[in-house]
């Protein structure tokens, strides 16, 4: 099933005769009823129905352009992923990172300009992985769906929403105790495996609730654990090294933890006050086990093969396309597993309360939020060919990079077991490292509405926003102890696992046992001062918004005004020579830190107005200013890349700065709904966007700064500097149809149509596109479900986006990408319930290629349409059985 042959015409053409065969049959549903208007209260609606209903009331009765996601009953989000649950949204794009919806793009916009909040406030997030851009956007993967009672994504923006999301805001919503029946529980447990990854995934999760009979007071506790292996199998081609290609297999031992507490209480008329507490863990330690084929040179023995490239690339500055080495002119290879602890922990507690008076109503709300990640420890065990591991066995064989995967066809078995290794192991020196994130923000909020009857104003609502956010990056490099510390490379693995997609098997890391010996040679971490760097913002937000009704005419229109303050902290490059005893890493840095402060403000006026043509149709119309402050990654004084890696021309410095502006978008919307049924509704919207101060990237290559790499002697370096220059455009269309038949049949369908232009200048790779946003995003769902069973089988389909990342994987184009997922529940009872899963049952391989061109500073394998990476795809199956009481 493939939709990509002609993506937009299908997606009209089914969303457009959805419509038209939905209303024309709830027409003649309608037609052959009684009557009686009674008929209509006799419907059962169950989980996905009222799911539906739900999302389509809060669209309906939202004065800006909403869309949600409500889980009606506990542990019933409508998918076992958030970011998958997300991506149903029209206009909503999810990033999936390592198996998981990670980022979420709104409208074609870059993730980092969506805004996610936790029932309204902010919450603390940072990476795992030390290859990924320190950004803003909130990591999806920490969430698991039991915890949520529902999403809702504002895509146009009014003054009492909190800044930061050109794109649009996500709220994620949790339950609360006196919201809820007294002594109401849940308890479910699943567990799956996939048709790569293998190992059984265990899922539990539950919560109780309590009040008294009074609705004064209330506990709630939900909590949920996740444990399970993730395998990804694919090739990683990357050419700068003898022509390498390089198949992978990457191993995460996974185990998520979620905690919610919330306690609430009504103690008079009038008065609410709750205090929550959030807990999310993610422990991520992983291996990624790379096996080096060389086909254009033996950098075991230093010559070419002169004939080993067969097909040379049509640019003769790209990489050649098809190569053959035969047993005579076999080449050495190389085998390497990168070893990471790491771990993501975000605690939020917040306390609000609220009184309601006669004609007006008071909130407060003060919380703390922070989040610790990155990686407690990189290491790496390597394996050459010509060295210490003469017994891996060399290549020959045939590669070819002419489409958009590399096709690998050896002429031999290229297993490798124990006994190609040598006997005993040490960790590289090198490559040893600690990475630790911290994010943390302090915030406090008061919001007075006052109900108006003047004229046709009907309430005015203001408020006051402080936050003080904290975004701390470090790095940290290891003395040696004065005679190595080794063990048998036997006890470093344990079993096998079969390597990227040709298969041929290789020994198994055993993370627990790498990562003891690393840390049996570190004598001491000392800080690597050009890899640490802070930042700290103070905001402060005032707004004022009117909600207005006149006739069939109602909305809100107000203003927000914002003043940020923000200042980065580093070590500056200056030249100082290394002390004694310390790393190599800080030759040059100083040894003091420096500080640099800027100041913004700005005025963000918004309005929404919804016409009620009828009843049931709506005419929407939204214009506002938004805006993104700057990717940490932007604001950091410095880092440099590429540092002793053992690769020519592979040094980069950045240079970042807190005096640059946030990006501003000028924004409207214009959209018509036809409401009609029970959850029932078509509609279709234009969106516009213009952003300016977009942050490019001033590049400068062999450049001379004072540090010379002390693996290849020469101080030759590219330069990175971020300025604001240039703005960006989104044009777009969104249509979609929800229909729910009496007979427990329903469809829902949704296109959206998104020309994301950003400056060229902005990228290393000079494409005039916005990360991770795809022109056409097609969603198709059809369910089934009465009151014992259900049935629902959804496709997603996006196409091609470009992903950017820094340091070593770099910028690349990303294939379309379509997934088919099915879920079916059985009601065994009305307390007990029996579901099933299937994801990806198409097996959608994760395919990405180069896309710049060749005169670009990116290296040759993200170029030219070079197949740089290609994962295979994964079937994920899941059984699970629920309880409530």
């Amino acid at each position: 099933m493939k939709v990509n042959k002609t993506p937009i015409a299908a997606a009209v053409t089914l969303t457009l005769m959805s419509a038209a065969f939905a209303v024309h049959a709830q027409q003649a549903e309608q037609a052959a009823k009684p009557a009686d208007s009674t008929q209509l209260e006799q419907v059962v609606v169950t989980g996905i129905r009222a799911s539906l209903q739900s999302a389509a009331a809060i669209k309906k009765n939202a004065s800006a352009t909403v869309d949600a996601v409500s889980a009606e009953d506990v542990g019933k989000l409508p998918d076992s992923d958030v970011g998958q649950a997300l991506g149903r949204i029209p206009g909503i794009s999810v990033g999936r990172d390592f198996g998981v919806g990670a980022s979420v793009s709104i409208r074609g916009t870059d993730p980092q300009m969506t805004y996610t909040t936790l029932n309204g406030q902010s919450v603390a997030s940072t990476g795992w992985y030390d290859q990924k851009a320190i950004d803003r956007s909130f990591n999806y993967s920490l969430l698991p769906s039991e915890l949520i009672g529902g999403m809702e994504v504002y895509k146009t923006s009014q003054a009492d929403l909190t800044e930061g999301g050109i794109g649009g805001t996500v709220i994620v919503k949790t339950r609360k105790p006196l919201d809820m029946d007294p002594n109401a529980a849940f308890f479910s447990v699943k567990s799956g495996k996939g048709t790569v990854s293998k190992d059984w995934n265990k899922e539990v999760s539950g919560l109780y609730s309590w009040r008294d009979s009074s609705k004064m007071f209330g506990v709630l506790v939900a909590g949920a654990l996740e444990k399970g292996d993730y395998m990804r199998r694919g090739i990683e081609a990357d050419g700068r090294w003898s022509g390498d290609v390089t198949p992978g297999t990457f191993v995460q031992e996974r185990e998520r933890k979620a905690l919610n507490v919330s306690l609430q209480a009504r103690p008079a008329q009038g008065v609410d006050l709750g205090l929550t507490y959030t807990r999310l863990e993610y422990d991520a330690d992983a291996s990624n086990t790379t096996h080096y084929l060389f086909t254009l040179q033996d950098p075991g023995k230093g010559y070419a093969n002169t004939n080993a490239c067969v097909q040379p690339n049509p640019d003769p500055a790209l990489l050649c396309q098809k190569t053959s080495i035969d047993a005579a002119n076999a080449t050495s290879t190389f085998l390497q597993t990168w070893a990471r602890a790491a771990k993501m922990t975000s605690d939020t507690l917040v306390l609000d309360g609220s009184f309601k008076g006669n004609g007006f109503k008071v909130e407060g709300v003060a919380g703390t939020t922070k989040a610790d990640g990155g990686t407690s420890l990189t290491t790496n065990y390597s394996y050459l060919g010509w060295g210490n591991a003469p017994g891996l066995p060399k290549w020959y064989g045939t590669t070819d990079a002419t489409g958009k995967t590399v096709s690998i066809n050896p002429g031999h078995d290229m297993t490798v077991g124990l006994g190609n290794l040598p006997a005993t192991s040490s960790p590289e020196s090198w490559a040893t490292a600690r990475g630790p994130n911290k994010d943390k923000e302090d915030y406090a909020q008061a919001d007075v509405t006052i109900d108006m009857d003047w004229n046709f104003l009907t309430a005015f609502k203001a408020g006051v926003r402080a936050t003080k956010h904290t975004f701390t990056k470090d790095e940290y490099r290891p003395t040696f102890v004065t005679t190595p510390v080794t063990a048998s490379t036997d006890s470093l693995f344990s079993g096998t696992i079969p390597m990227g997609t040709p298969g041929w098997s290789v020994p198994k890391p055993n993370l627990g046992a790498m990562f003891a010996l690393a840390n049996a040679n570190v004598a001491s971490w000392i800080q690597s001062r050009g890899g640490y760097g802070q930042i700290e913002e103070k905001n402060t937000s005032l707004y004022g918004m009117f909600n207005f009704e006149k006739d069939a005419l109602h909305g809100n229109f107000g203003l927000r005004y914002i003043r940020t303050k923000a200042s980065n902290e580093a070590y500056i490059f200056d030249g100082t020579p290394l002390a004694t005893g310390d790393v190599a890493q800080n030759i040059g840095w100083s040894t003091n830190k420096q500080r640099n402060s800027a100041s913004y403000n700005d005025v963000l006026p918004s309005l929404n107005l919804v016409y009620d043509l009828n009843r049931n149709t709506l005419l929407r119309l939204a214009a506002s200013k938004a805006i993104t402050r700057p990717n940490y990654d932007n604001m950091f004084a410095g880092a440099t890349q590429g540092w002793q890696d053992g690769v020519n021309n592979n040094e980069t410095v950045n240079y970042g700065s807190p005096s640059l502006k946030p990006m501003s978008s000028k924004q409207f919307d214009l959209g018509i709904e036809y409401y009609y049924g029970r959850g029932n509704l078509v509609s279709a919207s234009y969106f516009h966007k213009t952003i300016d101060n977009f942050i490019t990237t001033d590049t400068l290559i062999n450049q001379k700064i004072g540090l010379v790499s002390p693996d290849t002697n020469v101080d030759n370096w590219t330069v990175n500097r971020y300025i604001n220059a240039g703005g960006g455009k989104i044009n777009g269309i969104e249509t979609q149809i929800n229909h729910a038949f009496n007979n427990g049949f329903g469809v829902v369908a949704n296109y959206t149509y998104t020309d994301a232009k950003a400056p060229a200048t902005s990228y290393q790779d000079e494409l005039n596109v916005f990360t991770l946003s795809s022109k056409h995003n097609v969603n198709l769902v059809g369910y089934w479900e009465d009151q014992v069973y259900s049935a629902r089988l959804a496709y997603n389909w996006r196409s091609k986006y470009m992903v950017r990342e820094t340091g070593y994987y770099g910028n690349r184009m990303h294939d379309d990408y379509g997934t088919l997922d099915l879920s079916m529940g059985w009601n065994i009872t009305p307390k007990l319930r029996l579901s099933f899963d299937a994801i990806n049952l198409l097996k959608e391989d994760d395919v990405q290629y180069g896309a710049a061109a060749s005169g670009t500073t990116l290296r040759q394998s993200l170029k030219g349409g070079y197949p740089a990476w290609s994962f295979m795809g994964e079937t994920t199956y899941r059984v699970g059985l629920s309880a409530k009481f």
